[in-house]
């Protein structure tokens, strides 16, 4: 064999280890990554929808959608709960307090003590504690009924002592001209306090409410007061005046009598439940005119003392003062002799006629 043979052998030799080894390089390299590759986590798949992807609406549950419902039923159920019971709870007040009266700016020097307080009145029952009578369903106060019945009972009296006002105490004589703010007064004082702005038996269109009324009264009441200080109105002193401003007062407690002996006859024994009605109605009303025939005995001091009245008048001022600081917890329309369910409204009527019959002995 000749060298040239022998040097083309082994190039051809080398040649073949080196691609041997070659292929061994590429086939471990080969199996790593795909080791690799497998122990990695497959990526997510990416979204389809594109870049508009997020607009996607979830997917909608009936049974999530009947749960959210019923936690907002529950939920609005509470909230109604509270509001109307707690709400009516915290405007409710029966403002029955005998030593009250008027703030210094309604009290007006050289004026009249009884028009000071029916315009103190007013503003208290109206504007401090709100008028609850005309109240609409949404608010709170739309379920009480003794506050609305005791306020209503307050006005009633107000607007019976302003036409006394206005035809007796208020005028010289009778043939003599009516007050314009006495005469603004009593008409202020006649309108319904159950009204608000809809009342749909009068008018479609909105009314005056009962409140801006009774306003109305208060100012011209006041205004009235600062022309008498200055001398340029009325408040006639006389007896007569007095005597029959006393017997307007006294008929109006008997209408309120016949009130309460007509649910004591007619009312239920066991649950009666106007029974209250009639009493805080006649609560309020005997309540408002003990404050005015408290004031009315301050302008006619000197008449009162010069008849020798004093005594008969406080005797008077007692017992209505005795019927209207009652204020059970709960109102009862028992029997007349019943030893465990008492009648509030005969206690309360007791009082309210040995006080007219006081006034009549006044009168007479």
């Amino acid at each position: 064999m000749s060298i040239s043979e022998r040097f083309g052998r082994l190039r051809d030799n080398l040649r073949h280890r080196w691609m041997y080894r070659k292929q061994a390089t590429t086939a471990s390299r080969a199996r790593s990554t795909s080791q690799q590759t497998a122990s990695k986590p497959t990526p997510p798949k990416k979204s389809t929808g594109g870049k508009f992807a997020w607009l996607k609406m979830p997917k909608f549950s009936w049974a999530g959608a009947r749960n959210g419902i019923r936690r907002m039923g529950v939920g609005a159920t509470i909230f109604l709960v509270l509001y109307y019971l707690g709400g009516g709870w915290w405007i409710n007040t029966i403002d029955d307090h005998t030593d009250f009266r008027p703030a210094a700016t309604d009290q007006i020097t050289g004026g009249s003590a009884a028009v000071a307080m029916m315009a103190a009145l007013i503003d208290r029952e109206v504007n401090q504690n709100s008028w609850t009578a005309n109240d609409p369903f949404f608010v709170p106060s739309v379920w009480l009924d003794n506050m609305p019945n005791y306020q209503q009972g307050v006005m009633s009296a107000l607007a019976t002592f302003s036409f006394e006002l206005q035809d007796q105490l208020g005028r010289t004589r009778g043939s003599s001209q009516v007050d314009p703010d006495l005469k603004t007064v009593a008409s202020k004082l006649q309108y319904e306090g159950e009204i608000w702005y809809l009342d749909f038996s009068s008018s479609l269109l909105p009314v005056a409410t009962a409140e801006s009324q009774y306003r109305s009264a208060r100012r011209a009441l006041l205004n009235y007061n600062m022309r008498l200080a200055k001398g340029d109105a009325t408040f006639e002193l006389r007896g007569d005046n007095l005597m029959a401003t006393l017997d307007r007062i006294a008929s109006d407690l008997g209408s309120s009598s016949a009130d309460l002996a007509l649910q004591i006859e007619t009312g239920s024994y066991f649950i009666d439940t106007d029974a209250d009605d009639t009493f805080y109605k006649s609560k309020g009303k005997i309540y408002a005119y003990y404050l005015l025939l408290t004031a009315l005995g301050q302008d006619f001091q000197k008449l009162i003392a010069e008849r020798e009245l004093a005594p008969a008048w406080a005797q008077m001022l007692d017992s209505l003062r005795r019927a209207a600081e009652l204020q059970p917890l709960v109102v009862v329309n028992g029997d007349l002799e019943s030893q465990i369910m008492p009648s509030h409204l005969a206690s309360q009527g007791f009082y309210l006629l040995r006080g007219r019959t006081q006034l009549r002995e006044i009168t007479n």
